[in-house]
């Protein structure tokens, strides 16, 4: 019976790749206890991973074909992390943009310039839906940050805002993110970015 690998955190190389940092991310380690984008960067950036690619290459065979994979995949998501945090910064933009002037969505507070993008569900537990309009309100910086998102007001606040079908709406979605295992990709990402960016023009 072949048990599943397990994710790892990736946090620093080992053996030949050992003093190499890695992403500090969990995921499935590929070799010297690296993630295959990490690993893939390690092959290009340091003197040991290029000799160990070229070596590959010249005996084109099993080696050569864990480097181009390892390659494509640190290409694949090569920027990644970027474009995430872009894409947060144009949703979360909007968000307190159509709030603006609202109180609270948790404790009723009066609106300020400080208010912030706050979840309902969790950004970091429910991925498919961390960047759902329904998902986000404006929030005071005490209930966004010293609550934990006071989810206890906020889910008493936001049927009413909302709508109870909407609020319906992203219970189900929240139930469905449970069930998937959720990767982001360029080409979604940007998708969702044109998305927001479109909104603000529209305000």
């Amino acid at each position: 019976m072949n048990i599943p690998p397990k994710k790892k955190l990736c946090k620093k190389g080992t053996s030949k790749a050992k003093g190499f940092k890695g992403c500090n991310e969990f995921k499935y380690i590929h070799r010297y206890g690296l993630c295959s984008s990490c690993f893939g960067e390690w092959i290009y950036s340091s003197g040991e991973g290029k000799k160990l690619l070229n070596g590959a290459v010249n005996k084109a065979q099993k080696p050569r074909k864990e480097m181009e994979e390892a390659i494509l995949t640190y290409n694949k998501e090569k920027g990644l992390p970027a474009l995430l945090v872009n894409v947060r910064t144009v949703c979360h933009t909007y968000i307190k943009l159509r709030d603006k002037g609202k109180p609270c969505i948790s404790c009723g507070t009066p609106w300020n310039k400080d208010f912030q993008a706050g979840h309902y569900y969790k950004a970091e537990n429910f991925s498919t839906i961390k960047y759902h309009e329904l998902n986000i309100s404006g929030q005071c910086q005490l209930c966004n940050l010293r609550k934990d998102g006071n989810f206890g007001d906020y889910s008493l606040r936001l049927p009413k805002r909302i709508g109870q079908e909407k609020f319906d709406k992203i219970t189900r979605l929240a139930e469905m993110d449970k069930k998937i295992n959720h990767k982001w990709d360029r080409e979604k990402l940007k998708e969702i970015r044109k998305y927001y960016q479109t909104k603000i023009k529209e305000l």
